[in-house]
């Protein structure tokens, strides 16, 4: 006898949550007009298929489920829509690494660290490197002072991931950048009330009022 194989079971082509494949018994329907009504699966089915649209499930979780009366081509699409431009504004935070040796000058050493306050600005995270050839691992004390000015140098863009440590022949540090704060808007002070003018508050003399001339 042949054992079996095990297949992957195959995809359903049924669409979940849209017309005949919502399992709810009652949905609150809501209808292009703008108005909801909860009403039997079934019927709210009949009267989305009357206006021509197919009948969506929007949010499953809600008791009931809240389900639209859409074209749901044209729902797919929004929602695909969304999701890209989602994917946009996401930022993916990088590891950038440079690299030095023992005895980097400080021309190349600015350059770098120009380098380095460029991807921390950008909200990438920094790796610094010092990489000991030969003889020069007698001398990783060098190698750590100097990843340590790196990081003091960038303490305005970014805040070190510990001390420098070894690993093998290498001295690294890991900076992240610097977290920016919302500064809250400025407070303003009522201006005191202006003091009244005299002159316009004096009663105005009457004739009645003047000394007679008797």
């Amino acid at each position: 006898m042949i054992p079996g194989r095990n297949f992957p079971p195959r995809k359903s082509n049924r669409r979940e949550n849209v017309n005949e494949s919502i399992r709810a018994r009652e949905v609150r329907a809501v209808f292009p007009d703008g108005t909801a009504e909860i009403m039997p699966t079934a019927a709210a089915l009949r009267r989305a298929q009357e206006l021509g649209l197919d009948l969506v499930v929007v949010s499953p979780t809600a008791v009931p489920p809240v389900a639209k009366a859409i074209d749901y081509g044209h729902y797919q699409y929004e929602m695909k829509k969304k999701s890209h431009e989602a994917k946009k504004k996401q930022h993916v935070v990088q590891v950038k690494e440079l690299k030095f040796r023992p005895n980097t000058d400080d021309h190349d050493y600015d350059f770098k660290k120009n380098h380095a306050i460029r991807f921390l600005t950008e909200g990438n995270r920094v790796k610094a490197v010092v990489q000991f050839r030969g003889r020069e691992i007698a001398h990783t004390d060098l190698g750590r002072k100097l990843l340590m000015r790196f990081a003091e140098d960038l303490t305005a863009y970014g805040v070190p991931d510990g001390s420098a440590r070894m690993e093998g022949r290498n001295a690294h540090i890991l900076i992240s950048p610097v977290k920016t704060q919302i500064q809250a808007p400025p407070v303003k002070t009522p201006k005191p009330p202006a003091a009244p003018n005299p002159a316009s508050t004096s009663p105005a003399t009457t004739s009645n009022d003047r000394p007679s001339s008797n």
